[in-house]
């Protein structure tokens, strides 16, 4: 609401509004550009995904590897791309949080 009952200004909302999603735009470019990484097995595996959660690279130590036991690699894998994620998930917090708080804020918009 606007102070002392008046009606919001359409075109200030309409700037605002575009405002906020070319900042949203830019921030999910730049976290589709930013690679993070993940690791287990003491980094004996580390996935890299980009902060939109694309898996870019794997790189597994010769060490993690034994022909007797790939169930063990398996669960390193998928330890160190889930740990990639999360960390791309903390990114896309840091990025977008603020933008997302930005939209609930703005008049005249129930977001």
């Amino acid at each position: 609401m606007i102070p002392g009952g008046g009606q919001p200004n359409m075109q200030q909302i309409l700037q605002q509004a575009q405002k906020m999603q070319q900042d949203l735009a830019r921030a999910q470019q730049e976290l589709a550009a930013t690679e993070v990484e993940g690791q287990a097995g003491g980094g004996l595996v580390k996935a890299t995904v980009t902060g939109s959660g694309e898996l870019r690279g794997l790189v597994i130590d010769p060490k993690a590897v034994d022909p007797e036991d790939t169930e063990t690699l398996a669960d390193l894998v998928i330890a160190a791309v889930q740990a990639a994620n999360d960390n791309a998930q903390q990114l896309q917090q840091a990025k977008l949080g603020p933008l997302a708080q930005g939209l609930g804020g703005m008049p005249g918009l129930g977001f």
